[in-house]
């Protein structure tokens, strides 16, 4: 098990390795990217003010949004790039992806759905079917997909503080998009002016009651394209101490209706100390250089 000390050693040694490669060598004109370096090709590794590149699936773990509880089971994806940290917050700045797509969709599925009828965790395999079957259908059925309220650029990301496991390493402004026919469109919990803001950390969090303190970690290291990319993996960001504001536009002209019942069940609005966030992700870090080198030397 390798020690904070260790592993923030190996993230300055990647990153010192990927920068000697981006003065020592010349490329052609650009094409592509290969090998591990392929997935940073939405990174907007051009921008002179990104200095590092970021691929991070996040693949499982859950939601809790007041009353209910959404396990994550379809992989979102935060891709991007980010500069300098500044050297009293250890917070850089972020930069979307370059296809506008900083923040993937992945509808996860409402355990209950519409109605919110989930049976007891120990009852048979045959009743969670049937279940299901009646209140997880076309008709039914709930999608709940987590997207970024604001722009990328009020995204901010500490390298340090995840490598370190303390603190803030990620700050998100996000909502929650409910997808369902009888609830429209545009049912979202947060908006850009209210958004859902996630403080995600890979240590502990400090949340209020009735929440209790809960442990993210920053995973295992390994290290490809010669050191110049680094990957953790098994990473746990986490936050419990975060607010979500009442649904909003729920049922279209039927609003005056659904939005209050939509939020009744939920139990929104949801304050601090009654929500959490527990996202199980991959990080994949590069340095920029080394990504542009890549791309000029793949004509």
């Amino acid at each position: 098990m390798r020690t904070k000390h260790q592993r923030m050693k190996a993230v300055c040694a990647a990153t010192c390795l990927a920068a000697l490669a981006a003065l020592a060598f010349a490329g052609s004109a650009s094409a592509k990217l290969t090998g591990a370096y392929a997935q940073f090709s939405k990174c907007p590794y051009t921008n002179v003010e990104v200095k590092k590149c970021l691929y991070s699936p996040t693949e499982g773990g859950e939601v809790v949004l007041g009353l209910k509880k959404v396990p994550i089971t379809s992989t979102a994806v935060l891709q991007g790039g980010f500069g300098k940290p500044n050297k009293e917050t250890k917070f850089s700045t972020f930069y979307g992806s370059t296809d506008g797509i900083t923040l993937s969709k992945a509808p996860q599925s409402v355990p209950g759905g519409l109605l919110g009828i989930v049976p007891p965790e120990k009852s048979p395999p045959l009743v969670k079917l049937l279940s299901a079957f009646f209140f997880e259908n076309a008709l039914t059925g709930v999608n709940s997909t987590l997207e970024l309220a604001k722009t990328a650029s009020d995204i901010k990301i500490s390298e340090a503080h995840l490598a370190e496991e303390i603190g803030v390493a990620l700050e998100m402004p996000v909502k929650v998009h409910l997808e369902n026919p009888f609830l429209g469109k545009s049912c979202y919990v947060g908006s850009s002016t209210s958004p859902i803001v996630f403080k995600l950390t890979t240590g502990f969090t400090e949340p209020p009651g009735p929440n209790k303190q809960i442990r993210g970690k920053a995973g295992e290291l390994e290290l490809f394209e010669e050191g110049a990319v680094l990957q953790l993996k098994g990473t746990e960001l986490v936050d419990n101490a975060w607010s979500a504001p009442t649904a909003s536009g729920c049922g279209g002209i039927l609003g005056f209706l659904v939005n209050p019942i939509i939020n009744s069940q939920l139990g929104l609005p949801a304050a601090a100390g009654k929500n959490t966030a527990i996202l199980k992700n991959t990080v994949n870090v590069a340095s920029a250089a080394a990504v542009k080198l890549n791309n000029e030397e793949n004509p």
